[in-house]
């Protein structure tokens, strides 16, 4: 609490807030269960690896994949980092003439091939895919967005034959906007490149199904949608999986080692070295099992309704422009928006002494302001716990904001960008 205020907390695209369910679920495991799993023959052992694997169930059947699809990581910055260095894995295989040729033929990427991303992304599916076209000599290009903050149709023709990997959103940490998946993925699959998905913002928002959206990789964190911090999933089509080299090498991944040479598991299990976040995995179910018994679809429908109170509570005040869409159709209650004359970290202090908690910043997403004309941003964004009260008691601390410094009515005032 802030001076006796209760904490109205409107920083979920951050990180949620954890239902008692999951902090009971850690808790027992730790209490109960707590072992190294696949590895051991005792009880426990045995025990921790059956809530590891049911976990896992789970979390597949959430998200409309097969058990062996799904593979633990500890973020979504590692997951998509795990695609990106099995692509150079595979590149550099290939060049040094090793490697199975099926392999290569997936995932080696030569000089002149292309990556595509969006102007939308976070920097974790930004970077990792600069990163892999510096070290292979492929070309990244892009997606651009429109001036509402959305994908433009209009650029969608950057994906050529010569695009190898397809890497976009599916939904904006900045706009809220929710990327047209399946045009993207049509452009795609007519030139047969891979598509990776950063789900990171729609897996505790929106009902989710990968193998309906057809796409090759999706990631998404725990912490996001009410599960532990340390925890991740990469969702990878299994036959894409199964020629994917392995990211991170050691223990629990191996088949046979000998000191010249090894050979690995199969996936997902290839992809799982060392120590597992065993408890962070039980959190993860148990935070499964929370948004199953709340129904996806009446949290859709809860967050269209808190998107409209945020959208129209903003307009309401003068000198405050939204960045992205301002209708709350394909969008979630993710509302970034821009403060005339007061610095975005300004703006939170004076919402902070009103005990409203709020992200300010770039939100790791730096091309997306400089497209919308801003260097950082302030943000709203609601969970399944948020309440149109609280949202009220946000846009009435907003509306104190710009009088605080000294500033009046503006010109623009009410109006979006």
């Amino acid at each position: 609490m802030r001076d006796g205020r209760p904490l109205v907390y409107l920083d979920t695209a951050a990180t949620a807030q954890k239902p008692r369910a999951v902090l009971e679920a850690e808790r027992h495991f730790y209490e109960r269960t707590n072992a190294a799993v696949h590895r051991g023959a005792h009880q426990v052992a045995e025990e921790a690896t059956e809530v590891y694997e049911a976990a896992r169930a789970a979390v597949a059947g959430f998200v409309g994949a097969d058990e062996d699809e799904i593979v633990w990581t500890k973020n979504a910055t590692e997951a998509l980092n795990l695609v990106s260095h099995g692509f150079l894995s595979a590149t550099l295989d290939a060049r040094l003439g090793r490697g199975e040729s099926a392999t290569s033929e997936r995932f080696a990427l030569a000089e002149g091939d292309e990556i595509v991303v969006t102007e939308a992304e976070h920097h974790a599916n930004l970077v990792p895919w600069q990163q892999l076209a510096a070290r292979t000599g492929a070309t990244l290009r892009w997606i651009g967005l429109t001036d509402e903050g959305r994908l433009d149709p209009e650029t969608f023709s950057v994906i050529t034959e010569r695009t190898r990997i397809v890497a976009l959103t599916h939904a904006s940490n900045v706009t809220g906007a929710i990327s047209p998946v399946a045009d993207v993925v049509a452009h795609a699959r007519r030139v047969g490149a891979v598509v990776v998905l950063d789900a990171c913002q729609s897996a505790a928002h929106l009902p989710l199904d990968v193998h309906g959206l057809d796409v090759d990789f999706a990631a998404f964190s725990g912490h996001k949608m009410l599960a532990p911090t340390g925890v991740g999933v990469l969702y990878g089509r299994r036959e894409l999986l199964e020629l994917l080299p392995p990211f991170i090498t050691g223990g629990s991944m191996v088949e046979v080692v000998t000191m010249e040479t090894t050979t690995f598991m199969p996936p997902p299990n290839r992809f799982e070295a060392g120590t597992q976040m065993v408890a962070q995995t039980v959190g993860m179910h148990a935070a499964v099992e929370y948004l199953h018994g709340v129904g996806m679809e009446s949290f859709a429908a809860h967050e269209e309704e808190l998107t409209r109170l945020l959208l129209d509570g903003i307009a309401s005040v003068p000198g405050v422009r939204v960045l992205g869409p301002t209708d709350p159709v394909d969008r979630l209650a993710v509302v970034a928006f821009d403060v005339e004359g007061v610095h975005p970290h300004d703006v939170g202090q004076v919402l902070d002494d009103a005990g409203i908690a709020v992200r300010v910043g770039h939100h790791c997403a730096q091309p997306v302001h400089r497209r919308l004309g801003v260097h950082a941003s302030a943000r709203a964004s609601a969970g399944v716990y948020t309440t149109p009260d609280e949202v009220a008691a946000f846009v009435e601390a907003l509306g104190r904001v710009r009088p605080f410094f000294g500033l009046g009515g503006s010109t623009s005032g009410g109006q979006h960008g």
